[in-house]
């Protein structure tokens, strides 16, 4: 398995972004695939989540209403849309296959993470 994250960059308050999540060799269309971050001197932390086929997604409340998460098996490629981006949010953030069809917030639940990609808002 060989996840790549992109499309971080740096974005005022306000702003969005789409992150993308590629899965290479195509090996994890099978699994749910999470988001997470980590921002300077804490800990990685649960973004989101979402099933193997994309029909059940969780969010940690922090970015309820305002990231959004979804697949497209085709592509082999999980994003995470990120609208009304605040500078909290500002972390690099990596996507994990997980262990199974369905996973949730533990880290422990997932394996294969990606490289980062940096969020940087501005305020």
């Amino acid at each position: 398995v060989q996840l790549q994250a992109f499309g971080g960059g740096l974005v005022q308050a306000g702003g969005s972004l789409r992150l993308s999540c590629a899965d290479s060799r195509r090996t994890i269309s099978n699994n749910a695939v999470g988001w997470f971050r980590q921002a300077p001197g804490k800990e990685r932390e649960f973004v989101a989540t979402i099933s193997w086929n994309g029909g059940s997604t969780t969010y940690t409340d922090s970015v309820e209403g305002r990231f959004t998460i979804s697949r497209d098996r085709s592509k082999s490629t999980v994003y995470l849309q990120m609208d009304s981006l605040k500078p909290e949010d500002t972390a690099v953030y990596y996507c994990a296959a997980g262990r199974g069809s369905f996973a949730g917030p533990s880290i422990a639940s997932y394996t294969y993470w990606g490289q980062g990609t940096q969020v940087t808002v501005s305020s």
